[in-house]
């Protein structure tokens, strides 16, 4: 007989300075060109809602949203390549939608790499819409990459 070791479920909770090196070791694994230390204390230091999927062990994922002007923000969404195709990504964003939901946002926006199509078709099933292009927005290999600006509309009884 064998045994089977289900690991616990990650929680999701309020991103604290303390996490930033857990944080900082996903955007390295997932982006060529990550945020800096920097940008995360700050978007943590300006009041941004910063989430994280903590699996006891190791942080699997992380959101940061910004909330203004009946609107919100995604900012960056991502979850460590050893735990994707899981649901944390859409559970993170649903969550994040929720709390600008109760903030009074009518609108959700982001912005993604044209190149990520894993990323957009994942906004697409989850409601948004393309509404733009930010030309030349992302660095890359050979100069810079477009960014296709996404929407959705808010609603209280929305998911």
């Amino acid at each position: 007989m064998s045994a089977v070791v289900s690991q616990p479920l990650p929680v999701l909770r309020p991103m604290r300075e303390v996490d930033l090196p857990g944080v900082l070791s996903i955007e390295r694994a997932s982006y060529e060109f990550p945020w800096t230390e920097a940008i995360f204390r700050d978007c943590l230091r300006v009041g941004y809602h910063c989430q994280v999927y903590d699996g006891h062990r190791s942080l699997q994922g992380y959101g940061i949203m910004s909330i203004g002007a009946g609107e919100c923000h995604l900012l960056n969404v991502c979850t460590h390549p050893d735990h994707r195709v899981q649901g944390l990504g859409s559970n993170l964003i649903n969550h994040l939608l929720g709390v600008a939901r109760q903030a009074f946002a009518g609108v959700a926006l982001l912005e993604v790499r044209a190149s990520n199509k894993i990323a957009y078709e994942l906004y697409c099933r989850m409601g948004f819409n393309e509404i733009g292009v930010r030309k030349d927005y992302y660095p890359a290999r050979r100069g810079r990459e477009d960014a296709l600006v996404l929407a959705r509309e808010l609603s209280v009884g929305s998911s």
